[in-house]
């Protein structure tokens, strides 16, 4: 493994307040992850691997330990602080898509690059060619609304990569796609990592994201079980 890991989790807990009655999501992480990785992070519900990712993401906090991604430990960042990490160097790909229906297929692809004050002609240029490597030339013009859930999935993965992240999360992101669109998913976001070198890391149930990953870290009752490296 790379000696500087691009993800590094030590001692990581996570308690959830459910009423009067505390309930801990995560009980003591450990992980790191080399850059260049594909990992899959698996386990079943109420294990703990969307919690481990959203920590990772910065999108919560820990109750304790620490997190670093990309060199910057996330407990020393303000709210302001971790939200620049994830706007330069973190891409998210969701379960539900998240694309902003009233937008094109390029203005969603754009959008981060936009966050982020890339001048408008240099976005679009990035944004089109993005959405070329993960197969939707020609469909630059599409609302979410006239296109099928994995083209909709691709436009989630163009907008993740287009800002050319460190690093990219995706939760479940072939749960809500049938076994072709979810195959075909998978297929492209591993040329991605082997043709761009994207670190990946993904919580999932879909056995055919543990098939193509390289790591495969298993996660019970908040805790790593275990590592299988391939």
């Amino acid at each position: 493994m790379n000696s500087s890991p691009i993800v590094a989790v030590r001692g990581l807990t996570r308690d959830y307040a459910q009423g009067a009655v505390i309930v801990p999501a995560l009980r003591g992480v450990d992980l790191d992850v080399g850059a260049g990785e594909f990992t899959a992070i698996m386990g079943p519900s109420g294990s703990g691997k969307t919690t481990l990712l959203n920590l990772i993401g910065g999108l919560d906090e820990p109750t304790s330990g620490r997190v670093v991604v990309d060199g910057q430990d996330l407990g020393r960042l303000d709210r302001g602080g971790r939200s620049d990490l994830r706007l330069h160097r973190i891409g998210f790909v969701f379960q539900s898509y998240n694309l902003i229906p009233v937008l094109t297929a390029l203005e969603n692809t754009e959008f981060v690059l936009m966050l982020q004050g890339v001048p408008k002609a240099e976005r679009r240029a990035r944004a089109r060619e993005t959405l070329a490597a993960v197969g939707l030339a020609g469909m630059e013009d599409r609302r979410p609304s006239e296109m099928s859930g994995g083209q909709q999935q691709r436009v989630a993965v163009a907008r993740a990569i287009a800002s050319q992240p460190a690093l990219v999360l995706a939760d479940e992101p072939t749960a809500n796609l049938d076994s072709r669109m979810g195959t075909e998913l998978i297929e492209l976001m591993l040329h991605l990592n082997e043709d761009r070198g994207l670190t990946f890391i993904f919580s999932t149930h879909d056995p055919k994201v543990m098939q193509a990953a390289r790591r495969v870290v298993w996660m019970e009752d908040g805790r790593i079980q275990r590592d299988d490296w391939k």
